[in-house]
């Protein structure tokens, strides 16, 4: 089975039109969204309907900080642009759209795969894994061999050897990396509708879990369109800005 992993998409059409577009080229056969599928973009609704779609064609969806938002009435611990996102794009969804929102799990475990959207301590308290300790500290949390992980907009990939010694890097694209089963893994594909590393184009990565091969992607896309789009919208123009520049 070859598994698309797509996280961040934060209501970014054009960048997931893109990385499930070049998906299919690689004869993907199963789909798992990581959370946050809205903020910051200007697509809410069309990328929830999408991800819906491939739900009922059985991918696994999970939810994310930016979705979560979307269901609490009292944001007094947003700043002001974060809540006019999220009031706005509460706006823009259905009950049908809102009610998939709620139903959505914090952490999916499919044979030796843990797929969060944030860590596996504390899925539900979104911390992040900003580099080494936090990637251990995850890794440990769970028994799974794998573990799949959004929330940070940076393509990372961190192992654990034998003898406990943790390690980082930062993957290159499109190059086949075997996930050896002496090792564990989380790994981190970046944003594919905000990416933040200095690179614009969107970001996602496969696994094949019968050669246990990973692969990084980068998929270019029309972020001009989808900047204008979030200016038009009349949400604050840095979140289309920052897409132009991937940061």
């Amino acid at each position: 089975m070859l598994i698309a992993v797509i996280t961040d998409l934060h209501a970014n059409r054009e960048a997931l039109e893109a990385c499930l577009a070049h998906a299919e080229e690689r004869k993907v056969t199963r789909y798992a969204f990581l959370g946050d599928l809205v903020g910051y973009g200007a697509d809410p609704g069309w990328v929830l309907d999408k991800v819906m779609e491939y739900v009922r064609q059985g991918a696994w969806a999970l939810i994310g900080n930016h979705d979560a938002g979307l269901l609490q009435n009292e944001r007094q611990g947003m700043n002001p642009t974060a809540r006019n996102v999220v009031e706005w794009t509460r706006a823009q969804l259905n009950a049908g759209q809102l009610d998939f929102i709620a139903k959505l799990p914090y952490r999916i475990e499919w044979q030796d795969i843990l797929f969060v959207h944030a860590n596996a301590w504390a899925p539900e308290n979104w911390e992040y894994i900003d580099g080494v300790m936090e990637a251990t500290r995850s890794m440990h949390a769970t028994k799974a061999s794998i573990t799949f992980c959004g929330h940070v907009h940076m393509p990372t990939l961190f192992h654990i050897s034998l003898t406990g010694k943790t390690g980082e890097f930062v993957p290159t694209p499109e190059e086949g990396i075997p996930l050896s089963k002496q090792r564990r893994w989380l790994v981190i594909p970046g944003s594919a509708g905000q990416p933040r590393d200095g690179n614009p184009a969107a970001c996602y990565a496969t696994f094949d879990t019968e050669s246990q091969v990973l692969t990084y992607y980068r998929v270019p896309y029309d972020a001009e369109t989808a900047c204008q789009k979030i200016i038009s919208a009349g949400l604050p123009a840095v979140l289309g800005h920052r897409l132009l520049h991937g940061n």
